[in-house]
């Protein structure tokens, strides 16, 4: 891997909790840094945070809600625009199981599952979208943060319109990442992009954690430890299609080793978004 000074990374949900740590930790070591959030004033807010507290002025702001495919793309778009090379991905925004969104069913701008929209299909375009950039920042990686909460993608009622439930919904769309980073691995050559998902931590310190369950597990700088190391780490130059807890390699749900299930939700995801995939 090259030296953190040398490395641009786009880190998704950069606004608070894990994502911003990450970012934060990032712009001190000397990156660039490419913030995401879908508040205009917390970003901005964020990003003057960051340059201030680190010193560093190669820290970007950039727009999108991740319930609007079109604003996904439009993220794309711009940051493939503005940067000669991305060299690392993290995949961070994502709705929780329960507040501030809350528990009840709500759809997204493009009508799907909100939870499934957000968590899900905004990283699948996001990552299509800017893999080229990836590619030819050669070698890239790509960090799905997930959960160790995982629940099988139903292929029958993927949308969840008959049996709702917040903590289904959001475990469905977090075994679903993982899935598609698996896929996506299968398809790349590591020398090039490699593909890894994360557990970083059990309920860290976070505003949705906090708000939804009162207390933490694990600390902040856990997860921010383990979630660095799969963007910057020595030891991972060149590993892909892995799932980690934590910072140790572990077995994700049955079904993400499942080949024909990982190529119908593939398929899936390319005729719900209309994204052309080319690998």
């Amino acid at each position: 891997m090259r030296r953190v000074a040398d490395t641009s990374v786009l880190v998704t949900g950069s606004t608070d909790g894990l994502g911003r740590a990450v970012a934060a930790r990032l712009a001190a070591a000397g990156a660039t840094v490419l913030l995401h959030g879908r508040d205009a004033v917390k970003l901005a807010g964020t990003a003057h945070g960051i340059r201030r507290e680190t010193g560093n002025e190669n820290v970007r702001a950039y727009l999108a809600d991740f319930a609007s495919l079109a604003e996904v793309r439009a993220l794309a778009t711009e940051v493939e625009a503005e940067n000669r090379q991305l060299h690392v991905l993290v995949n961070n925004a994502g709705v929780g199981s329960g507040r501030p969104a809350g528990t009840t069913r709500q759809e997204s701008t493009d009508g799907f599952e909100l939870r499934f929209a957000v968590n899900y299909l905004a990283t699948f375009v996001l990552t299509m979208r800017l893999l080229p950039l990836l590619r030819r920042s050669a070698p890239a990686r790509v960090v799905n943060v997930a959960s160790a909460g995982q629940y099988p993608v139903d292929f029958d009622d993927i949308m969840l319109e008959r049996s709702y439930d917040g903590t289904r919904a959001y475990r469905q769309s977090k075994l679903a990442q993982v899935m598609f980073g698996f896929s996506l691995a299968e398809r790349l050559p590591p020398g090039e992009v490699t593909v890894n998902s994360l557990h970083p931590a059990t309920f860290m310190p976070t505003k949705i954690v906090l708000e939804q369950h009162g207390q933490a597990v694990d600390s902040l700088e856990e997860g921010v430890d383990a979630t660095l190391r799969l963007v910057t780490g020595d030891d991972l130059d060149g590993v892909t299609g892995r799932y980690f807890n934590r910072q140790a390699e572990d077995r994700a749900d049955d079904q993400a080793y499942d080949s024909d299930a990982r190529r119908h939700l593939w398929d899936l995801s390319v005729e719900l978004t209309g994204e052309s995939v080319a690998v």
